[in-house]
């Protein structure tokens, strides 16, 4: 039987995603609240950063689903990483702000899916990764 998933696509997309979104996440998180445009650049860089790493996942993905490769990608990375943090947070007696997170999930999700789209797109031009994955 065929797995569902590409393990190796979620996993390379996964990785894009953890160098890209989550270190302008955390640096979105840490600037000065009183400069909210330079926390929204941040913030979208970390979008981009998820729809880069969701676009790779969908790319290279095997199974003839780069949507939900890309969208899967993009929510496994954020809700990992968000994991962590909230968990930070709690142990240092701070408080977790569970809308901002979900909502956050909501654009993640979106932004998987514009990643996936983009994959989907390379994939139907014929755009083929280099890298010699075989099925």
């Amino acid at each position: 039987a065929v797995m569902r998933w590409d393990v190796a696509a979620i996993r390379a997309g996964i990785g894009v995603c953890l160098i890209l979104a989550v270190p302008l996440t955390l640096v979105a998180a840490f600037v000065d609240s009183d400069d909210s445009g330079l926390n929204a650049l941040f913030f979208f860089g970390a979008m981009v950063g998820f729809v880069l790493g969701a676009g790779c996942a969908a790319w290279i993905q095997q199974r003839g689903t780069p949507l939900s490769h890309g969208l899967v990608t993009a929510m496994i990375a954020y809700l990992g990483a968000q994991a962590v943090f909230v968990t930070i947070r709690l142990i240092g007696g701070d408080s977790v702000n569970w809308f901002g997170v979900f909502f956050t999930l909501s654009l993640v999700m979106l932004s998987g899916l514009v990643g996936g789209l983009l994959g989907s797109l390379l994939q139907a031009r014929g755009v083929a990764p280099t890298g010699g994955r075989s099925a």
